[in-house]
């Protein structure tokens, strides 16, 4: 071979390696997340850090529960129980920094995880409308905070609605009877009026687990990029991280990790995967990024002096 084919082929291997490189390096991504400040004050905060670990910030500063559980561009949406009884939540928004603060609706909610449709000018939410009307699906205007009432089961318990991409389906938690404790719930999908309803996933009836305390399905999450849908689920042993396509058709285990998997965000490229991880021996939740295609795991709360990082959300600049 000539030095110039060989010179050649060098380039083509270095351009290689640097292309795998820069895939298995997030983007410039932002985390935001949850952290419980003070256990004896109930006090939790919402906080950001770089995918790389790197400037982790307290953004709300304010001594009451606030718990993130989505963003849109250059807003984090979160709940929190700031100016109303303990753990009545509402829905707050903030920019990124956590300035400019405001109270988005007076709509009572659930601690759920929610979603947007129409570049985040609609939310779904689960609310409240007193003691004995719970857990239900609302739709609120993001600009003038009045709701509509999705729906009208009080028997039942819907939880953790998300937006399709697209805005035509709602995926969420269901339970028939929301005060059976023995019932296990499970995702299901309808369309965005409420109609056309889907049972998407079923828990083993052999897994041991099903008789436990612990998330038999959690809140869903979906990668547009790849077009399936993700929840949390303890199943053989440890909680882990499932897949299921909108179809129902197709169900798998996402990972093969011996972490234990929880909380959980796609990045908005469906890349990348952050999760918080619990250790069994010191109680500490970390968070964990994780490449789809590459399968590399990345602690980049390792250094935090923090105890618990738990509930991560990607946020959109």
């Amino acid at each position: 071979m000539s030095s110039r084919s060989l010179n050649a082929v060098k380039m083509v291997v270095a351009s290689l390696a640097l292309a795998a490189t820069i895939i298995a390096q997030p983007q410039g991504y932002r985390i935001a997340f949850n952290v419980l400040e003070d256990q004896k004050a109930d006090d939790y905060e919402v906080y950001t850090i770089n995918s790389d670990g790197s400037a982790i910030a307290n953004v709300t500063q304010n001594k009451d529960v606030a718990w993130i559980y989505y963003t849109i561009p250059g807003k984090l949406l979160f709940i929190s129980d700031r100016n109303a009884c303990k753990r009545c939540y509402f829905l707050y928004e903030s920019d990124i920094d956590g300035s400019n603060i405001r109270k988005v609706s007076n709509l009572q909610l659930e601690d759920s995880w929610m979603g947007s449709r129409n570049k985040g000018k609609e939310l779904v939410v689960t609310g409240r409308l007193g003691p004995a009307d719970r857990y239900q699906l609302f739709i609120i205007d993001r600009a003038t905070g009045r709701f509509r009432r999705l729906t009208n089961e009080p028997a039942s318990a819907f939880r953790d609605p998300l937006f399709s991409p697209d805005g035509k389906k709602i995926v969420y938690v269901f339970k028939k009877n929301r005060t059976d404790r023995s019932e296990i719930e499970e995702l299901y999908i309808m369309d965005a009026d409420g109609t056309n309803r889907k049972k998407l996933t079923t828990y083993p009836a052999d897994d041991p687990l099903g008789k436990t305390p612990g998330y038999k399905v959690g809140p869903p999450r979906w990668n547009s990029k790849y077009g399936f849908i993700t929840y949390q689920s303890n199943q053989a042993g440890k909680q882990s991280i499932f897949a299921v396509t909108p179809s129902g058709k197709r169900h798998w285990k996402l990972t093969k990790l011996e972490n234990d998997e929880g909380w959980h965000d796609w990045s908005p490229d469906g890349e990348w995967l952050v999760f918080d991880s619990r250790d069994e021996k010191t109680g500490r939740y970390d968070l964990m990024l994780y490449n789809y295609r590459q399968a590399s795991l990345t602690n980049i709360t390792k250094a935090s002096e923090r105890k618990y990082h738990q509930a991560p959300v990607f946020v959109r600049p």
